[in-house]
């Protein structure tokens, strides 16, 4: 199957109004829409756009809702990955050929001229795979949502989805790897050991052909001290996304606008910059400036790379945000895993952020 594009996110929320604001607000989401009557099919949604991201938040109008149950079972997080190919009805049944567990046959939601289908997979946990098929990819996101016509304006904070950060229980790296490119048909570009301290743990990413959906899965070594991968899954109750990494074309005014919004990232020790220049040569910004904003920069065989994390601000610790300004780099930091790991570590021994 050809995916062309990250049609969407879907978040599970327990109130879709306090986290359509916190985005909003944030990091320069546009309100875009929201269930056309209140309790539209058992939910409440709202759409939000900015430039090529689409984040559906959605939260139970009834207890029979299926984010009810996700919300009880992991707070909030990411329930669905919406994945745009050119016919969601094929695509649904390859994937379920080739052993994908189906979720929601397919399914037009759209009017004429405007037709859209949806068709589900199980992905990973509980997180589903929404294959989207659109007659008019600029047309209304679904009928069962009131739009309000701001359009898709460029020139935000934000540009598109990067990748995903997966966290798997132990022992289920390889297999789950294996569904992606047996079911999918995603290739593997990348893996790596990951040893920080007396903890470690496997990561491998796997991305499609178009280079549109990329998932980092990591996997906790418990033959090791527990660490932020065994935490995740332990507050998450089982496998999910970490963490969902946003492209930016300027993240130092995108760090800069967020924090001015309440947004909080997570620190680094100013002792991480003092080599930073002799460590990657010229990188295009300041190393002060960087050491300011706790920007992490990085560099592969094509080019730099800036990135920072926010903290999680749920009551778990699960889910968080990373921002992405890639000038040419294509990989994923990797000499800059264990700078995050040790903030998320200390994020830990800290506490969640308490939610505003």
């Amino acid at each position: 199957m050809d995916i062309t594009a990250i049609d969407h996110i879907e978040l599970l929320v327990e109130d879709v109004d306090e986290a359509a604001v916190h985005l909003r607000d944030g990091f320069g989401f546009a309100l875009a829409g929201r269930t056309a009557g209140r309790g539209t099919r058992g939910r409440e949604s709202v759409l939000l756009w900015q430039d090529e991201i689409t984040l559906l938040l959605t939260s139970a109008a009834g207890a029979d809702h299926r984010a009810a149950g996700y919300v009880r079972r992991h707070g909030t997080g990411v329930g669905v990955i919406g994945l745009r190919v050119d016919d969601a009805e094929a695509a649904y049944t390859a994937a379920v050929a080739r052993g994908a567990v189906p979720v929601a046959p397919p399914e037009q939601v759209g009017r004429d001229g405007a037709g859209v289908v949806f068709a589900s997979v199980l992905g990973f946990g509980d997180v589903e795979h929404r294959f989207v098929s659109r007659d008019d990819p600029s047309g209304p996101f679904a009928s069962f949502i009131d739009e309000v016509g701001c359009g898709r304006a460029g020139g935000g904070l934000l540009t598109e989805v990067d990748h995903f950060a997966v966290c798997v229980p132990a022992g289920t790296l390889d297999e789950t790897v294996r569904r992606y490119r047996d079911v999918f048909g995603l290739d593997l570009i990348f893996e790596e050991r990951i040893l920080v301290g007396s903890q470690a743990m496997d990561s491998k990413v796997v991305q499609s052909a178009s280079g549109r959906l990329t998932l980092t899965i990591l996997e906790p070594d418990t033959t090791r001290d527990p660490g932020q991968i065994d935490a995740f899954l332990d507050a998450h109750g089982g496998a999910g996304i970490q963490h969902v990494a946003f492209r930016t074309e300027d993240i130092t005014t995108a760090v800069r606008k967020s924090a001015e919004s309440g947004v909080r990232f997570l620190s680094t020790p100013s002792a991480y910059y003092d080599s930073l220049t002799s460590r990657l040569g010229p990188i295009g910004v300041g190393v002060e400036e960087l050491r300011e904003l706790n920007v992490l920069a990085d560099r592969d065989h094509a080019g730099v790379m800036l990135q920072i994390f926010t903290e999680s601000r749920h009551p778990r610790g699960t889910l968080f945000y990373e921002l992405i300004d890639r000038r040419g780099a294509r990989t994923f930091g990797s000499n800059n895993i264990q700078a995050l790991y040790e903030a998320v570590e200390r994020q830990r021994a800290a506490g969640p952020a308490v939610l505003d």
